[in-house]
């Protein structure tokens, strides 16, 4: 049985990034870039106030000086003349410092009146005056390839004047659940059957992944009935099946999708819940085999999928985002299985982050997981711990489930 390490590695090492497409910036958000954003223009474009105030010469605005108020300049009508000496001008945030002023004489340490102000705290050069190009030149990389876009990063690419920005396209996914004993929800249940929840779930993790899922039709316990569903997901970028993936008399995958010409590279790995996974390729199609056990196949899909998401959309390969936390309970000592124990998460009064293992950990529980706001991870022969002890955790929340 493979590692949980090694077999994302040779998932993630063998996928590549979608092409890129335009999409226009209000569409940018939750997307990764494909090009650099380069700056189409110097941001300020000129020296600005960045406060309301005067315009003023420093070597004028000395304590008690009155000043003559020869013009006004609001953001966007930059006053057109020169400040002389003894001179000021009417200021606003945001507004272009008139030639010959070389500082901002704020309003609350003026007096104003009948065209004069009076300085009421003296003022150095520079002082409350934002040079051109404080923010980023023409010319500059602002945004690197390969981020996943923030709404700040689309107000800086909007900032650089660009209406388009190049990125990834959404990664296609399908997802093939098979067995004669599934139903959809709301339709009438087989006798022995149960309800099929693996799809949606993988869709919705697809969804949060930046993918779009492509739900195909439950495909009964037959190899020609899921060969032949599976033929749809030939232009996905990925195609992800759950159930099947062992080698019961009824775990057909392997043997269904073979008879097309499927490539298997692994199908177990040493990790619980989620032993069964299948990883090849349908022709020029990956395919990810998740178990059938609901849990089993979300924990999986935590792992695999969703970091083969992360570099399907363009981003580096990497794991699961973890974060250290202590143990809100004693752990027992772990066997062979890499573990997933599901968790809350919690401070204590110090304000370190606690994360409390729920007490039944049966991979059935949908339930439980559902509740879980983090995955603890225990490797292999991991000792037992007793509570308050470093752990390390995967949450949930940071992959947007």
């Amino acid at each position: 049985m493979l590692s949980v390490e090694e077999a994302r590695a040779r998932i993630l090492g063998g996928l590549a990034p979608t092409p890129a497409e335009a999409v226009a910036l209000p569409e940018g958000w939750g997307r990764v870039l494909a090009r650099p954003v380069i700056a189409r223009l110097t941001q300020p474009p000129a020296d600005v106030s960045a406060m309301d105030g005067y315009a003023v010469r420093a070597a004028d605005a000395v304590l008690d000086a009155r000043l003559a108020v020869v013009g006004s300049a609001p953001a966007g009508h930059p006053y057109a003349g020169r400040v002389g000496p003894g001179q000021a001008v009417r200021i606003f945030t945001g507004a272009f410092i008139p030639q010959g002023a070389d500082a901002i004489l704020l309003q609350e340490d003026a007096v104003a009146a009948d065209g004069v102000v009076e300085v009421r705290e003296a003022v150095r050069a520079g002082r409350w005056v934002r040079r051109r190009g404080l923010d980023f030149a023409e010319g500059e990389a602002l945004i690197a390839p390969g981020r996943r876009l923030t709404a700040r990063d689309v107000g800086l690419a909007a900032a650089a004047n660009h209406p388009w920005l190049m990125v990834h396209r959404r990664p296609r996914i399908g997802i093939l659940a098979t067995g004669d004993e599934i139903a959809l929800p709301g339709d009438p249940i087989p006798p022995g059957g149960i309800v099929s929840s693996n799809a949606h779930a993988i869709a919705a993790m697809v969804r949060a992944g930046g993918g779009d899922p492509l739900v195909l039709p439950i495909a009964p316990d037959d190899r020609e009935a899921i060969a032949a569903t599976a033929a749809a997901a030939r232009a996905c970028d990925l195609l992800v099946t759950t159930g099947g993936a062992s080698v019961g008399d009824h775990d057909l995958i392997q043997t269904a999708l073979g008879q097309d010409g499927f490539a298997l590279d692994f199908w177990k790995i040493a990790m619980r819940p989620g032993k069964p996974l299948i990883w090849g390729r349908l022709g020029t199609t990956p395919v990810l085999g998740l178990p059938g056990n609901p849990v089993s196949a979300m924990v999986c899909a935590v792992q695999f999928l969703m970091p083969a998401l992360a570099v399907l959309s363009g981003e580096p390969a990497a794991p699961p985002p973890t974060i250290q936390a202590h143990a809100g309970s004693a752990l027992p000592e772990n066997d062979k299985r890499f573990d997933h124990l599901r968790a809350t998460l919690s401070r204590d009064r110090d304000g370190r982050v606690v994360a409390t293992p729920f007490p039944q950990q049966d991979s059935s529980m949908l339930k439980t997981l559902a509740r879980a706001e983090a995955l603890i991870l225990r490797a292999p022969y991991a000792p037992a711990l007793p509570e308050g002890a470093a752990v390390e955790a995967i949450p949930l929340d940071r992959l947007g489930l």
